[in-house]
């Protein structure tokens, strides 16, 4: 089938004042234009009806926007479409029908075409005012693709980007999203039709619900969603942005001080070596669980003794292993480079499950083994290790040099990208304490 729009292209390209003596058939309606009211932040094209052969009634084609909304005025838009459905009512005179092939009609169009070649494009007069009037009927404003359509577009799109982890966290937001839809908003069907109000009101209910932390995850996943589909031009635009997150009271990992975290130790050496290795690795390594659980045997360069991970702001990064941690690891020279580093059976071996399965189930045999031992509060968990070791860290450092300095070197410890980042997580963590002040209280 032939696309209607390379044929109006043809024939915008030609002369198209010239009529054309043809009976006019009543197979369809007269192409008119909407204007948006006026609107130039939405689209303006040109629309149509033909009679559907199937059910005989006139059935509303596709819209066709050419290449009207690059124009920034009014009169320019106007003058454009006009001149489209006078083309568009042409050849629908002449035969055109959007449920045929219509290969004929094109053969005489670029027949017509090689002929006309040599005649001249007319300018298009933009007329110095023109009256704007949608002729568009209400109940059939443009309202895009179907909800589902437009989730299912979006979850497609983004399979290509996101990691596994944000790719199911983002579907299940949306799943919930498009439940509570249904459930409350049923006459809704068109991804047009969700506005900033029905969005908030979904926010709220979530808020209700369970927290200001989770209400704020949902907005970040559907103002991601919002703005894929407006880069795709499925919505006009990504409105989700301008709701603004609420404030949250961040979770605390609290640090172990030297005197639990020895006993803790020396409980796991006894207990489960296997998983004192796994928290070794977030205390000298200062390596996060779920980049651990990414680990291969194969990220571990046994010579250049460094391991290669999947880091939270980056793709790949790499760092030293210290000498304190790396004459830990057992032999792995003869394992498979593919199988995970860490498994629940040993190191080394095949364990299909997600990293966000992987992580939990790590966790979960550290509250059994550690947590419920020495009933810890839900403030201390594995990653508070990381907190306890960087803190360690730097006040060894800094008992050396500036603090300056020993933020310097500090910083190719952690990893963290800036300076900003580093003592930001410092102070989050309370690792730098100003020296005894007594004395300054006696003056």
């Amino acid at each position: 089938m032939s696309n209607i729009s390379d044929i109006l292209q043809g024939e915008y390209e030609s002369e198209y004042g010239n009529e054309y003596d043809l009976s006019v058939q009543k197979q369809f309606s007269k192409p008119k234009i909407y204007t948006a009211s006026g609107n130039l932040k939405q689209r303006w094209y040109v629309y149509f009806s033909y009679r559907d052969p199937k059910t005989n009634t006139l059935k509303r084609q596709s819209p066709i926007y050419a290449n009207a909304n690059r124009y920034k005025t009014k009169e320019e838009r106007m003058a454009i479409l006009t001149v489209y459905s006078q083309i568009l009512f042409k050849l629908l005179k002449r035969g055109y029908n959007p449920y045929a092939d219509n290969i004929e009609l094109f053969k005489k169009n670029t027949a017509k075409q090689s002929a006309d070649n040599t005649t001249e494009t007319p300018e298009i007069k933009i007329p110095p005012k023109v009256e704007l009037k949608s002729e568009q009927p209400e109940e059939v404003v443009d309202k895009g693709k179907l909800i589902e359509e437009a989730f299912d577009l979006y979850m497609t799109l983004k399979k290509r980007s996101l990691r596994e982890n944000s790719l199911r966290s983002y579907k299940s937001h949306i799943n919930v999203f498009s439940e509570w839809l249904k459930n409350n908003h049923p006459k809704i069907k068109f991804i047009r039709e969700i506005d900033k109000k029905l969005v908030m009101e979904f926010l709220d209910y979530t808020l209700t619900k369970s927290s200001a932390r989770n209400r704020n995850n949902y907005r970040i996943s559907l103002s991601n969603l919002f703005q894929t589909l407006e880069e795709n031009e499925i919505v006009n635009q990504n409105f989700v942005k301008n709701i603004k997150a609420l404030k949250t009271q961040p979770k605390r990992n609290k640090t172990y001080s030297k005197e639990l975290q020895e006993n803790i130790f020396k409980h796991m050496e006894e207990q489960d070596p296997m998983l004192l290795l796994f928290v070794k690795f977030v205390s000298y390594g200062l390596l996060r669980p779920i980049e651990i659980c990414r680990l291969k045997v194969g990220d571990i360069d046994l010579k250049q003794k460094t391991v290669t991970f999947e880091a939270k702001n980056k793709a790949l990064k790499t760092k030293i292993i210290p000498e304190i941690l790396f004459k830990e690891l057992p032999d792995l020279s003869k394992l498979n480079k593919k199988h995970s580093l860490f498994t629940p059976y040993g190191i080394g071996g095949e364990w299909h499950m997600s990293d966000n399965g992987k992580r939990n189930y790590f966790s979960k045999r550290f509250k059994r083994v550690v947590k419920e031992t020495f009933n810890l509060d839900s403030e201390h968990s594995m990653y508070s290790f990381r907190h306890t070791f960087i803190t360690k860290l730097y006040r060894a450092l800094v008992k050396e040099s500036s603090p300056n300095e020993a933020k310097s070197k500090l910083m190719q410890i952690t990893g963290h990208n800036t300076m900003d980042a580093l003592e930001k997580y410092l102070r989050d963590i309370d690792a730098e304490l100003p020296k005894d002040f007594s004395e300054l209280l006696k003056s």
